[in-house]
């Protein structure tokens, strides 16, 4: 089966900020480290890399009008900020690749999500 590995950023230190910069530099490689092996991992697809929130556009259309606003639909903690697509045998195995994800343990969370075909 697939499953979509949805990593919400959180309050996850990013590389050129301020918080990342306040990590320790072991702790940055094992960011570092972890993500490369996670890309190694057989059956894991990275998704494409996705920009940041602020440089998003929301999209509605309301009585046939497109309407945009500036920024992501919902608020900095809820930002979907990458994804994997990941092969693995049931629900819990893919939870098991997104717990490596580091996002998960420096203040993100990692949604798990089959693929499915709904037509």
């Amino acid at each position: 089966m697939q499953f979509v590995l949805m990593i919400y950023q959180g309050s996850t230190p990013l590389p050129g900020t301020e918080a990342w910069s306040s990590l320790p530099e072991h702790e940055q490689k094992a960011v570092y480290a972890d993500y490369a092996a996670l890309h190694e991992l057989e059956g894991l697809t990275s998704g494409l890399p996705l920009g940041l929130a602020d440089k998003a556009k929301t999209v509605r259309v309301q009585d046939g009008r497109t309407r945009t606003s500036d920024g992501p639909f919902v608020g900095g903690d809820g930002v979907v900020g990458g994804y994997c697509i990941v092969e693995a045998d049931d629900i819990g195995a893919a939870v098991d690749v997104a717990a490596r994800i580091p996002a998960a343990r420096l203040g993100g969370a990692i949604e798990v999500r089959p693929a499915e075909t709904y037509w």
